[in-house]
């Protein structure tokens, strides 16, 4: 099959997975959900008829192994490297954000039909990524990693059930997350994954390397004012917690504008108690704060509270946060980047790098074993909606690339 034939394919099953969701009338799947045992289902069957041999581990993690050429390395001593992305979604998703990066593994692996590597290749779907079921993003790499603390058994989604109850139910024993943990000695970790944003697009190249993977910083601001009539209230004597929220938004916007490469984001409020003819006495509201620069986006973080405090004491409210997330971006390792440009020159694509401004498995899996990540251009730049897109030509020269790059890496490991 040509590399653009396959394409159609990959997004053909992407398109096909997306039918597996929580809302019959958008893609929701979240972690350990009916659907995801349908999407578990559907790509291990084709694992196993590409000659994989699959299981699932006990954090919900779809994995295939495509062996070493075992007659030159025995299977027990041979070195493995990691290809994936997540299989949840957002609620209300497109059909290729993580999906894609799982796919278009299992299709690289199709590709190379019987030809083997002198290390193993494991594809792996991770069955978390985004956080929505349980409040806590990346379970599934997590375990993957090692780094998956015992005390998030314990987190409970909005219905009382809990991340140990939700293994249990699966079918899987939560007692042994441990023995998901990649062996040490990995040769490492490769993402594909839209970008999700506009950047590839608007200098019409396909696809990029990724760098870094910003840091994060979240948190949620509470004003407190006085609630009060709408109609008896003066406005020179309100205490109006929603305008000190309104008035602190505006201010979050002007100082992430004034700072280069710096994105702030409120992306929730809620106001209590919440009644048209009420003065608001609360306003609760995200902010989430994310730059390649640690040292940056934590004075951004520090400045955006701090102003939240003095709006607060002009208007005569109290302003308290809780921080949520203080991740630090994550640098994809040297030379894993270096192999990634060579392979994308050699598919005749342009050498291109770029942050992520989005959290990835990939900054997880770093901290276990070098990572690295390529982007693939998503039309419109629109990603976690239904319109999201990818083009058949771009999943070509990623999976060239991907050929590519496993060439590269045979050749490093015997140099």
């Amino acid at each position: 099959m040509t590399s653009t034939g396959q394409a159609a394919e990959v997004i053909r099953w992407c398109r096909q997975l997306a039918r597996f969701s929580e809302d019959p009338n958008a893609i929701t799947r979240t972690f350990l959900s009916k659907p995801m045992r349908d999407v578990h289902t559907a790509l291990a069957t084709w694992m196993a008829k590409i000659g994989m041999s699959v299981r699932i581990d006990a954090a919900g993690n779809l994995r295939g192994v495509c062996p070493a050429r075992t007659a030159q390395t025995p299977a027990s001593v041979a070195p493995r490297f990691y290809i994936g992305s997540h299989l949840d979604t957002v609620p209300n998703a497109g059909a290729f954000d993580g999906v894609l990066g799982t796919v278009l593994a299992i299709a690289l692996v199709e590709r190379l039909g019987a030809r083997r590597f002198a290390f193993a290749i494991e594809v792996v779907g991770f069955s978390e990524e985004e956080g929505v079921r349980f409040g806590a993003p990346f379970l599934g790499s997590r375990a993957l990693a090692g780094t998956f603390d015992s005390t998030l058994l314990e987190r409970t989604d909005e219905r009382g059930r809990s991340v140990r109850e939700a293994i249990r139910h699966f079918g899987l024993d939560p007692g042994r997350i441990a023995d998901a943990e990649a062996p040490a000695g990995a040769l490492g970790y490769l993402e594909f994954h839209i970008e999700q944003g506009p950047v590839l697009e608007n200098l019409n190249l396909p696809l990029a390397v990724v760098d870094v993977i910003s840091g994060q910083s979240r948190a949620e601001l509470t004003f407190d004012g006085v609630a009060g009539h709408a109609g008896t209230t003066p406005m020179h004597m309100r205490k109006d917690a929603l305008q000190g929220a309104a008035a602190w938004i505006a201010e979050v916007e002007r100082l992430a504008l004034a700072t280069p490469g710096l994105v702030a984001t409120v992306g929730k409020i809620s106001v209590e108690p919440g009644a048209g003819n009420v003065v608001p006495g609360r306003a609760t509201a995200s902010i989430d704060v994310r730059h390649a620069d640690d040292q940056i986006r934590t004075r951004a973080a520090e400045r955006i509270v701090k102003a939240g405090e003095e709006i607060a004491l002009q208007r005569g409210l109290k302003m308290t946060w809780e921080p949520r997330l203080e991740q630090a971006s994550t640098a994809m390792d040297d030379s894993m980047v270096a192999m990634l440009e060579r392979a994308l020159e050699q598919t005749g694509a342009q050498r291109y790098r770029m942050s992520s401004g989005a959290g990835h498995d990939a900054m997880v899996l770093a901290a276990k074993m070098p990572a690295g990540m390529v982007f693939l251009r998503c039309e419109g730049g629109i990603s976690h909606h239904p319109s999201e897109n990818v083009r058949d030509g771009d999943v070509a020269a990623a999976l060239d690339a991907g050929v590519a790059f496993l060439d590269e890496l045979e050749r490093a490991h015997h140099a």
